[in-house]
């Protein structure tokens, strides 16, 4: 079943080959296509960061007041959750269901070159053969080895921008600290596994990437958006203040006796 659907795949990267004629901008198109249709996904997963990251000064209250008590603790995030209608998995279901598609993907065209439908494995003369990996492009000499480094700094680029976009509001320094850390760890941690991956499928996860931080944004912007809309229309409603007033009644006044 999942070797029909690796086939399925390349099926789809070969149709679009030719219409273009080139394997990496087939790459591009279908890369393409697949962030389009897990745009809605995204945009979920891009809402609850963005929600996880306005409670998160109140999360790191509850868990200093109540560290010795983790009932009480575990209680009152359920509430902060519940008040701030925020679902910790909701962030999660998006990316495990995309796993799959992008895993096999991946693992398609890292065995594209084993194809025999494939030849001329190009992307319009920049990435001469898009099966070779960096580390044998560098064997070949600089010249060679430039566009395919090119593809690693995008490669892992993509992977630390989004984590900094994400802490750029952030007013915890700690936090901030933490994640940046983290996020050079892992930019690191990418330069190494691209050295010996293929550069489609570094083309593919560079394109991928760079169209997910463009979402990020635009989800981004589009709850922020909606959070000044929400404070604009919040009325605060006066009650005109209520005064009883009560009237002295007249005393006729005396008349005179004549």
């Amino acid at each position: 079943m999942w070797e029909v659907f690796k086939d399925w795949i390349f099926n789809v990267i070969e149709f679009f080959y030719g219409f273009c004629g080139d394997w990496g901008l087939a790459i591009i198109i279908v890369t393409v296509i697949f962030r389009v249709i897990l745009a809605p996904l995204m945009h979920k997963q891009a809402k609850s960061n963005y929600q996880m990251q306005k409670i998160q000064p109140k999360i790191a209250a509850i868990q200093q007041k109540y560290a010795d008590d983790q009932v009480r603790q575990s209680q009152e995030m359920q509430k902060l959750y519940a008040d701030a209608k925020f679902n910790p998995l909701a962030g999660c279901v998006p990316m495990l269901l995309q796993m799959p598609i992008f895993i096999a993907l991946f693992q398609t065209l890292r065995e594209m070159g084993e194809r025999e439908e494939v030849t001329d494995f190009t992307f319009y003369n920049i990435v001469p053969n898009l099966t070779m990996t960096p580390s044998g492009a560098f064997e070949l000499g600089f010249g060679t080895f430039v566009p395919y480094l090119i593809l690693m700094i995008i490669f892992a680029g993509a992977t630390f921008l989004p984590m900094v976009l994400m802490q750029m509001r952030s007013e915890n320094n700690q936090q901030k600290n933490q994640t940046l850390i983290m996020a050079g760890v892992m930019s690191l941690f990418m330069l190494w596994i691209s050295w010996t991956s293929p550069a489609g499928v570094l083309l593919f996860w560079g394109t991928s990437s760079l169209i997910g931080i463009a979402q990020q944004q635009g989800s981004l912007a589009i709850c922020r958006r909606a959070d000044a809309r929400a404070a604009e229309n919040e009325v605060i409603e006066v009650k005109p203040v209520e005064v009883n007033v009560t009237r002295k009644v007249k005393k006729p006044r005396p008349t005179k006796k004549r």
